[in-house]
Formats: C-alpha cells, sequence, structure tokens
C-alpha cells in the first residue's frame, strides 16, 4: 500500500529554486504547493494546513521564514517545519528547532535527496500527531454514557433512547450482534431507573441447559427433583423490585417460553414443585442477537411473548456500519488497557490507525477492546505500529483501504474530513461515485460535503 498524500507548502521567493525544491519532492510522492511570500504562506496555512512547510529563511518582506514556521505551529499543532539557511547560519538554526520547534533545518545547496529524507521523516510524524489529535478529539466529541462510547449519530440515538426508556415500566427488547454491547445498555437502562438502588440480575438463557432453565429462573422447593436439597429462589425472585436482563431470550426452549409469558403477564412466578404462587415486582429488559420475527414465522418464538418482550426495542448497528465510534473506542479502551498493564504507549502509527478503524471487526466491541488490551500488553516501546497487528492478518489486509470511512460529526474536525475527501477524489480521478463507494458514504453526502467545502 503507498502512504496517503501527505502535503507540503515550500515558502521560497527565489522562483526557480522554489520550482526546484517543488519538482524534487513531487517525485517523492508529496503533494506540493509554492508562495513566495511570507504572509501569503500564512494564509495558506491557516486554509489549508499542510503536513510540513519547508521555508527559507530570508523572503525578501516582513515575514522570514522562523515567523511562517512559528505561526505554522500555533495555527496547526501537528504541521512539522523545515527551515532553510545559508552557509554557516548554525545559530539561526538552532534557534529554528529550539524557539520555534521546527523539525529540522537544511543548508544551501540543498541536496535534494538529503531534503526528501528530512521531509518524509517530518510528514510521518506530522501524520502520526494529528491521527491522534483526531482521535483525542473524537473521543472529546463522543458521549460518554455510563461508560458507553458514542461518537455515530446512531449511539447516540441509541444513548438518548436509553434515557428515555429507563424512566418508564417498558418491558425493552435489545437486538444486536454478538459483541455490540447489549449487556451495557440493558445495564444503563437499570442503573437510570427509579430502580437502581435494587438487585439487577443477568441472565444468560443460551448458557442454561433446558433441564435446568425453569429452576434457575423461577427457583424450586425441596425434593423437588433429584439434588433439590433445599428450596431455592429463582432469579427472578432474587430480582424483585429491581431488573432481570434476559441475554439470548431467543435461545428459550418454547415450552419455558410459556411459563416466562404467564409470569410476565400476572407478575407471579410457581417454584418447581410448588403450587403456591409467589408475586415479584421485576422489571424485563432483554436481548438477542437472532430476528424474532423471523423466528415467530418459523414456529420457533411464540407470538405473544414476542409481543410482550417487545413493547420497546432498541436496535444496536455493527461496527462496521457505525465506524465513528472505533476511533472513540480505540481510544477508551487504550487507556483502559495502559492503566490494567500498567503501560504508557501513548502514540499509534497513521498506518496501524488506518488497519483498526478500516478492519471490519466481526466481534464487534468485544473483538476490539480485546485486540487493543492485547497490543498495548504486547507493544515494546510507547508506539503502536503496524508490526504490532501482524498476528492478526485479517487487520494487515484492512490498511488497503482509504483513512476515514465516514465523515466526523464534530465540526473542529472539518479540516480533517476535507483531507480524506480531497485525497479519495485524487485516488479516484474526480469520480464521485467511485469517490463516495472508497469513503462508504452516500454520492448524496459527498456532493453536500463538496458544496460545502468549496470543492466543486
Amino acid at each position: 500500500m503507498s502512504e496517503p498524500t501527505t502535503k507540503v507548502l515550500i515558502v521560497e521567493d527565489e522562483a526557480s529554486h522554489g520550482e526546484a525544491v517543488k519538482e524534487g519532492l513531487e517525485r517523492a510522492g508529496h503533494l506540493c504547493s509554492l508562495v513566495d511570500d511570507g504572509a501569503v504562506a500564512i494564509e495558506s496555512i491557516r486554509k489549508w494546513p499542510p503536513h510540513v512547510v519547508v521555508s527559507d529563511y530570508q523572503l525578501g518582506g516582513d515575514i522570514n521564514g522562523l515567523n511562517v514556521i512559528a505561526r505554522a505551529k500555533e495555527l496547526s499543532p501537528w504541521t512539522e517545519g523545515i527551515l532553510i539557511t545559508a552557509h554557516g547560519d548554525e545559530e539561526l538554526a538552532r534557534d529554528a528547532l529550539k524557539d520555534v520547534g521546527a523539525f529540522d533545518y537544511i543548508k544551501k545547496p540543498i541536496d535534494l535527496d538529503d531534503l526528501r529524507r528530512k521531509v518524509d521523516s517530518a510528514a510521518r510524524k506530522a501524520m502520526m500527531a494529528r491521527d491522534n489529535l483526531t482521535m483525542r478529539a473524537e473521543l472529546a466529541a463522543a458521549d460518554n454514557f455510563d461508560g458507553i462510547v458514542a461518537a455515530s449519530g446512531a449511539m447516540k440515538s441509541v444513548l438518548n433512547r436509553v434515557r428515555r426508556l429507563a424512566r418508564t415500566k417498558l418491558t425493552v427488547l435489545i437486538y444486536g450482534e454478538s459483541g455490540t454491547g447489549k449487556d451495557l445498555i440493558a445495564r444503563s437502562i437499570h442503573r437510570n431507573s427509579d430502580r437502581r438502588d435494587k438487585a439487577w440480575v443477568p441472565v444468560n438463557c443460551a448458557g442454561i441447559s433446558e433441564s435446568l432453565i425453569e429452576s434457575e429462573l423461577f427457583g424450586h422447593v425441596k425434593g423437588s427433583f433429584t439434588n433439590a436439597l433445599t428450596d431455592r429462589k429463582g432469579h427472578f425472585e432474587t430480582a424483585d423490585g429491581g431488573t432481570i436482563f434476559l441475554d439470548e431470550i431467543g435461545e428459550l426452549p418454547l415450552a419455558m417460553q410459556a411459563k416466562l409469558l404467564r409470569v410476565l403477564e400476572s407478575g407471579e412466578i410457581i417454584r418447581v414443585g410448588s403450587s403456591t404462587p409467589i408475586h415479584v415486582d421485576v422489571r424485563v429488559v432483554a436481548a438477542t442477537n437472532r430476528n424474532l420475527k423471523e423466528a415467530v414465522e418459523k414456529k420457533t418464538f411464540r407470538e405473544d411473548l414476542f409481543f410482550r418482550v417487545n413493547q420497546a426495542e432498541i436496535n444496536l448497528l455493527p461496527l462496521r456500519d457505525r465506524r465513528e465510534d472505533i476511533l472513540p473506542l480505540i481510544e477508551y479502551f487504550w487507556k483502559e488497557a495502559n492503566a490494567e498493564h500498567g503501560r504508557n504507549v501513548s502514540k499509534i502509527t497513521p498506518d496501524a490507525l488506518r488497519m483498526l478503524h478500516n478492519y471490519d471487526w466481526p466481534g464487534n466491541i468485544r473483538e476490539l477492546r480485546n485486540v487493543i488490551n492485547l497490543l498495548v500488553a504486547l507493544c515494546e516501546g510507547d508506539t503502536l505500529d503496524t508490526s504490532d497487528l501482524a498476528s492478526r492478518p485479517e487487520i494487515n489486509r484492512s490498511r488497503e483501504i482509504v483513512p476515514v470511512a465516514k465523515p466526523m460529526l464534530n465540526a473542529t474536525l472539518d479540516e480533517i474530513t476535507k483531507i480524506a475527501i480531497e485525497h479519495a477524489l485524487q485516488q479516484n480521478n474526480g469520480n464521485r461515485e467511485r469517490t463516495a463507494k472508497q469513503l462508504g458514504i452516500p454520492v448524496r453526502t459527498l456532493y453536500r460535503k463538496l458544496k460545502e467545502y468549496d470543492l466543486n
């Protein structure tokens, strides 16, 4: 895979010299622009922040190259600067590195190979800094509600629905693939309800054998079956006054579905081996990774129970369909893993970040969390790179996709979005349909963004 195009602004008031530098850097694959005035350079940086500014010190005006680089660092903290100095200006060069934070300097006459090497290094550093700033900005823009990170419109809508449903007594059914965080959503409903100080009882319906499910849910009395040595409460009694979470409710046997329906309608349970009803006040939140409407049609799930548990529903999209959430989740799990393992992995290379962002994550949030936890635990040094992903070839293949699959929602990231669109347009020779497909957005959205960013 070729590296994404890096933007270089060349500031040189000597036309022939500037053109030579521009041509030399363009041969190395950089997207270059050339200006001959310090004030024009600063205005260009304001509108179109480059990865690297290469500026001659003497610009023939009131603004010199040091001023340009200093202003570039103020306008775009991730932009790196390289100062071109005359022979013998060692003190000036040291000032550039120390006082304004320039990346490096190069003396005249310029060795183009040396310049290309320095620009390549500066560009890599700028890309890493920009991508890490982007990730942190997305995290700041994201909602974090009960430990649920949401940057995408889809997840923000889910959290808004959670807040509203938590205040009701409705039975809620949560749909979503395995690993999408159905348990977190269910727990959040409980925590934000008036039952928050009462019991929270999660039950994995798929993890209990058919012979034991009734006893587990409703309890039993002594002697009701072999090894029933004492009376025992079931999960519904334990949850009295609080909330029971029936995860993977679609896996319940039909016979058990009928008994569950009776409990939901009457508010009473009967322990196995007893005939005495026990009243319980329990709110039910259920979840499934199956299509229960199809199960009803196939007669594997009772229609009356479906309507009873589906008083309100929440649909969790898979992570591949809400990629805006990936970067904030990476940051969230990254911090979590650093704390857990006593590490200080503080940076990630642009290529590694793109690979993680563009992978489809079939295991969803659970898989992402496990991967980040392992990467941080095993990372050598403080920077996560593509080599750390060598054991996951399926993630490595995702590096062939262009970064930023969907537009970011935070207005402060507009410039990042613009850069991604510009890059995709260049790769597709201006073909808007192919560009939209590559970015993973509708063509109408691309046209709107083109107009918004004046890229027509």
